[in-house]
């Protein structure tokens, strides 16, 4: 008896066909742009000889920094700075943002290593730091953290670079409100600060419409200057530009490098402080070097003219209330451009309902002051 053949001859397995193969350069570089985030990205290096080619040419780049850890303590990755760590505005700030504030990026791997924890003690990740060589390396418990610009060496052509940390470095109590931002070139070119003393949410029952105090005439009253408010608000202002001034002196070398760049972007995950750069700006700093602190690793704050406005009420249209809600809004003394155009302030990238308290507040009574060079 004749034996068949098996299935196997008679239906040949056909070939396994890898899609991606079909698509096009450009089709993969959009998938690859997309995406963004750079440890994503550094997984998708891994894949293959082609993807790995091609990241290299991604645009867009996200990078989101996973911890924050002292240039005090070399022994180990063991302190990790929480988001409550910072009780005070001055007493850590120093210290966390020119000691963390691009600190180790658990991202990269070098493109080919997958992501770890900050308390790894093995093996490498990437990193953000400012201590140490900048091209160099700096290994803390075992574990190889790279300087900025050896996180970003392997694009070529990153145009738009945002990075994320995992908190603002401004230690706030519970309930207060303070954001900022702020654009550079080689200098400030202005800044924003929206504050509120305490923030209570709007009930998901009643439906208001946007209410000030009823016996408000819009001046700041006299227990403002007595009970500590003034002084608050100064310590809030200072500390925003002290933090906008860190972040931007510790961009350089990423903007020296990456002669590319369109937009950068320096943000945090709690939303408290966004600093901006766009190609005019980048291209100033490069021209133009920036003048550096004598007392810390900060861009030095020109002298600044400054408007305030302020609000001990503010109901918001979704029924938010602001207490205490103070607006700055600052510009170098030796800008051509007026501080007193409200237009910028109102278009400040605060996202609602901040932003209808600022235009909100920019109707009230305008309060001029001026600070010094720091």
């Amino acid at each position: 008896m004749a034996r068949s053949d098996p299935p196997s001859r008679i239906h040949p397995e056909p070939q396994r066909i890898d899609h991606f193969d079909h698509l096009p350069d450009s089709i993969l570089l959009l998938v690859f742009n997309k995406i963004s985030d750079v440890k994503s990205l550094g997984r998708c290096c891994v894949v293959s000889r082609r993807f790995h080619s091609l990241v290299t040419q991604v645009e867009n780049v996200l990078i989101r920094v996973d911890c924050v850890i002292s240039d005090d303590d070399n022994s180990s990755l063991s302190s990790i700075k929480s988001r409550s760590a910072a009780s005070g505005p001055f007493s850590n700030l120093f210290r966390l943002v020119v000691g963390g504030i691009v600190k180790p990026l658990q991202a990269l791997g070098q493109f080919l290593g997958a992501r770890r924890s900050c308390g790894s003690s093995s093996s490498s990740s990437s990193s953000l730091s400012i201590s140490g060589d900048e091209g160099g390396e700096i290994e803390q418990g075992g574990v190889t953290h790279h300087s900025p610009t050896q996180v970003l060496k392997n694009f070529e052509e990153i145009r738009y670079l945002r990075i994320e940390l995992p908190s603002g470095e401004l230690g706030i109590d519970d309930g207060v409100l303070l954001k900022w931002r702020a654009e550079f070139g080689s200098t400030l070119d202005h800044c924003v600060i929206l504050g509120a003393s305490s923030v209570i949410q709007p009930n998901p029952i009643r439906v208001s419409q946007p209410v000030e105090s009823s016996d408000d005439t819009g001046s700041i009253p006299e227990s403002f200057y007595t009970n500590g408010g003034l002084k608050l608000r100064v310590v809030w202002t200072i500390s925003s530009l002290i933090a906008a001034s860190a972040r931007h002196y510790l961009l350089q070398p990423i903007i020296a490098e990456h002669k590319t760049l369109r937009s950068l972007v320096l943000s945090d995950s709690d939303g408290q402080g966004v600093l901006c750069m766009n190609r005019d700006q980048l291209e100033e700093l490069r021209v133009k070097p920036l003048s550096a602190s004598s007392a810390s690793k900060r861009t030095l704050v020109p002298a600044l003219n400054m408007r305030l406005w302020y609000a001990p009420t503010l109901e918001l249209p979704d029924g938010t209330v602001l207490k205490g809600a103070t607006l700055v809004a600052i510009r170098p003394s030796e800008s051509k451009k007026e501080v007193s155009d409200v237009l910028w302030v109102s278009s400040a990238a605060f996202g609602e309902p901040y932003k209808a308290a600022v235009k909100m507040l920019v109707k009230r009574k305008t309060y001029c002051l001026e600070m010094n060079s720091f």
